[in-house]
């Protein structure tokens, strides 16, 4: 912290490339707006993995904003609801678009809970803004961004010079290397549509350009303005959005509301693999959040496995990381469990305000516990996004095990006795026999501490003393 216990928040700004201090355009009012799901099926574990991220710098900017007396912190996240793959899910299992949306929105709600995220101050459907997007439309064709051909709207790119300013490519670059939709009513390749005719089958609104459905990219610029203003300070995602999503919502809302600036700070996240290869059905690595819950992985399991690495590096699923994240967690319980929690700790704050250095917190967080400061390792993991009601409940069922303690003292004990009389035999029996178990044996000055590592099997410590 600094002297004047404001904390300082340095953010990796996606469109500078460089890493800046965040200052609120309005400190009483600090806006961010992360892109949400489109709903149609369960959330993959890709899918988590942005709201894991941006719930982590929600959870930041909520408690610095109480030390540096900013107000208060708005968090929008959207739910594109209206979307050709929802439409073919509806076709295929002959139910009604409404009655899937609202399932699979509910669906992903409760799983993003089990990982412990917050729910958002706002979470817009894209079909309940509907007349908005249709003003905006109006509003580029009015300004010359935007034309009507033959039922379709299409944004006019070479009308944003500075088309291309966050993924760093020319649009000329754009078109040698992109996959664009080749339709005779555009103007120019990279024309993006705004709106798109409906058929009988399909769902849409009534417009000037006749019986439609709004394009992706204009429903998140509608919905931030609408809950956010013309300029806010976060806009978040995944970094496979950056182009051509994020390009062009930055394009349609500066050339639609010139007066704002729109987001002040890009933030992507990447992608993420499972046991070091890319996460696809042919690969049979592919599976749900709600997968794993229901193979009786923990939730907070989960979180720990994705905030013990940068956002952005390329994030690596495995089992042995489940495994140590459970044990892991399985310490610090035994050390929590009815302690009051004090204040987070002041070096976890400052890694994530460090742009969101999740793995240093955690690494301070095992510092905390080898100095028993047991009220503020739960006040930190509280603040981290750990449901603590949840584990101390007993989340790890049978496999939970507290004798390591009295074990730690009775090697504490043993190694002193030793010290004295130069015969360790007795040290090393009993860490041998810890060892084998799969316990980390540390020893130090301070004393002896007991860490169940990926393989441990308390069964292996019956009987020891």
């Amino acid at each position: 912290m600094r002297e004047d216990n404001m904390t300082e928040i340095k953010l990796h700004n996606s469109r500078s490339r460089t890493k800046e201090v965040f200052t609120p355009l309005d400190p009483q009012n600090v806006r961010m707006y992360v892109c949400g799901p489109t709903v149609y099926d369960r959330a993959h574990l890709g899918n988590a993995r942005p709201v894991v991220v941006f719930d982590m710098l929600y959870r930041l900017l909520r408690h610095v904003a109480k030390t540096n007396g900013w107000g208060k912190v708005t968090y929008a996240r959207n739910f594109t609801d209206v979307d050709d793959k929802i439409n073919a899910r509806a076709l295929a299992s002959d139910r009604r678009i409404e009655e899937i949306t609202a399932e699979t929105t509910q669906w992903f709600l409760d799983d993003m809970a089990a990982l412990g995220a917050l729910e958002p101050d706002h979470m817009p459907r894209a079909t309940a803004y509907i007349p908005q997007m249709i003003a905006m439309i109006e509003g580029l064709i009015e300004g010359d961004h935007a034309y009507a051909a033959e039922g379709h709207v299409l944004f006019r790119v070479r009308s944003y010079k500075a088309y291309g300013g966050l993924s760093g490519r020319s649009v000329d670059d754009m078109i040698a290397g992109a996959r664009v939709e080749v339709a005779p009513f555009k103007e120019d390749p990279m024309d993006f549509v705004l709106w798109k005719p409906s058929d009988a089958t399909q769902p849409g609104w009534e417009s000037p350009w006749g019986y439609g459905r709004p394009g992706w990219h204009i429903e998140c610029s509608a919905m931030s303005y609408e809950i956010l203003g013309p300029s806010f300070d976060i806009h978040g995602g995944g970094n496979d959005l950056m182009f051509p999503h994020h390009e062009n919502e930055i394009a349609q809302s500066c050339c639609a509301h010139p007066e704002g600036e729109f987001a002040q700070v890009w933030m992507h996240n990447e992608m993420l693999q499972v046991e070091g290869k890319k996460m696809s059905k042919s690969l049979g690595n592919f599976f749900t959040v709600r997968d794993l819950l229901d193979q009786g992985i923990p939730g907070e399991v989960i979180r720990f496995v994705f905030l013990s690495t940068h956002y952005r590096k390329p994030m690596d699923w495995t089992a042995e990381k489940a495994r140590n994240a459970k044990n892991t967690l399985d310490h610090f319980l035994g050390l929590i469990v009815g302690v009051e929690p004090g204040e987070p700790d002041d070096e976890v704050v400052l890694a994530l305000a460090d742009d969101l250095n999740t793995h240093k917190a955690l690494t301070r967080l095992h510092t905390l516990a080898k100095e028993k400061k047991a009220d503020v390792l739960k006040a930190s993991l509280l603040f981290l996004g750990f449901d603590l009601s949840t584990l101390e409940s007993g989340w790890f069922g049978e496999e939970h095990y507290d004798g390591l303690a009295p074990l730690a003292e009775r090697l504490g004990q043993v190694r002193a006795a030793a010290m004295v009389s130069k015969d360790f035999s007795e040290v090393d029996r009993l860490k041998s026999a810890l060892l084998e178990a799969g316990v980390e044996v540390r020893m130090s000055k301070e004393g002896v501490e007991l860490v169940p590592g990926p393989n441990f099997d308390p069964s292996r410590l019956e009987g020891l003393s």
